[in-house]
């Protein structure tokens, strides 16, 4: 089933926040203030950043809120964040996916909930919008997992087209805060403007993704924009204050802020 064609007529939109991407002593994401205004929390599993203490807190604190808890799983790469591409063997890709699910899912079930989606993390993100081995790999290990949870991406992504062929829920999301190409993909965090720190501009342009289902790209051309979930890194400066902005425009544009799982 394919969600990622977007809503249907003013159907509610999902917010969510990348969270727990702290390690240790180390704190990166404003997590409780944070928790207290998305509806959907993208948690780190421990191979980007998190920790089984970061983990267990962060799956507590959403349940208490209300908050849905998605598997935010990425590559092995605690020293680049996840940001960085690893060309993988698929069996190997497949694994280390199908034990971050259940490693999040063992905490969220000791908080008194599940996993309820899956979204990949930085750098696999932007690799199985086109890889198709990658792609498979994930689509793989959702399916391995719970064949019945959903997965959270890029509208017209290699990821989702795959999924929903397998027969899991692809749902589609746009980044409020990140720069989009002219091709509706996301625009390189290598290149200077990638992610966008004018909140006036950021909160605007959410609505109209939201009303209007387009974005204008870096180059200022209007792009496509159909989805279900609306993304606000929860490590960019301000984003507590950010996220808020943007609920509240959302809801004073009439659009209903809810979690999609």
């Amino acid at each position: 089933m394919d969600q990622g064609a977007g809503r249907a007529g003013a159907g509610p939109l999902d917010l969510n926040a990348d969270l727990g991407e702290g390690f240790g002593a180390w704190r990166l994401t404003e997590d409780d203030a944070l928790l207290d205004l998305v509806t959907s929390a993208n948690v780190a599993c421990g191979f980007h950043a998190g920790d089984p203490a970061t983990m267990r807190r962060v799956c507590d604190r959403a349940v208490a809120r209300g908050v849905r808890i998605g598997a935010q799983v990425g590559y092995r790469d605690l020293a680049g964040f996840g940001r960085r591409r690893i060309d993988m063997a698929p069996d190997d890709l497949r694994d280390d996916v199908l034990y971050q699910i259940g490693a999040l899912d063992a905490f969220a079930h000791a908080a008194g909930d599940r996993v309820r989606y899956v979204k990949p993390h930085g750098a696999l993100y932007n690799t199985i919008v086109e890889d198709e081995e990658q792609a498979a790999a994930v689509v793989e290990a959702v399916r391995d997992y719970d064949p019945a949870l959903p997965v959270l991406g890029l509208p017209g992504s290699t990821w989702l087209r795959q999924a929903a062929a397998a027969g899991l829920v692809a749902v589609g999301e746009a980044f409020a805060d990140r720069a989009y190409t002219p091709a509706a993909t996301l625009v390189s965090r290598r290149e200077p403007g990638a992610v966008l720190h004018d909140a006036d501009a950021v909160v605007a342009r959410s609505v109209r993704m939201a009303t209007d289902r387009t974005v204008l790209s870096a180059t200022g051309t209007p792009v496509p924009v159909q989805a279900r979930s609306l993304c606000v890194h929860g490590d960019t400066p301000g984003a507590v204050d950010l996220v808020r902005r943007v609920r509240d425009a959302l809801r004073a544009a009439g659009i209903e802020v809810a979690p999609f799982a």
